[in-house]
């Protein structure tokens, strides 16, 4: 898939808000990229396109953390669930700062369900 190259330059607003969809993800999971989703879908397109990765890489990170659940019968969830945090974590700061600078970001592992 190619990148997406904005018809305008950047507002500050639409990078913030960019910023925020991906970063609100650290202290709010889903719900803060839900939010931003919500309200700036049709406002920006590229506030729409950032937050809604942020939100199917956060649905994406609860699904990992739910199988690691499962499998914390046979104790390898626990290690699993570590592993996806900092995965997690990661992500989500070089979301932030790829972000910042006005590029497109697509998460790794990332399941789309939200198109």
């Amino acid at each position: 898939m190619t990148a997406f190259v904005p018809s305008s330059p950047l507002s500050q607003e639409d990078r913030i808000l960019g910023i925020l969809a991906h970063f609100l993800a650290l202290f709010t999971s889903l719900f803060g990229p839900l939010i931003i989703w919500l309200i700036m879908k049709d406002q920006s397109v590229w506030v729409d396109r950032q937050a809604k990765e942020s939100l199917n890489f956060q649905i994406s990170i609860a699904i990992y953390l739910f199988i690691s659940g499962l499998l914390m019968v046979v104790l390898i969830g626990f290690a699993f669930a570590f592993v996806v945090g900092i995965f997690n974590f990661i992500s989500i700061i070089i979301a932030s700062v790829k972000v910042s600078s006005g590029q497109d970001y697509r998460y790794p592992l990332c399941i789309r369900l939200i198109k």
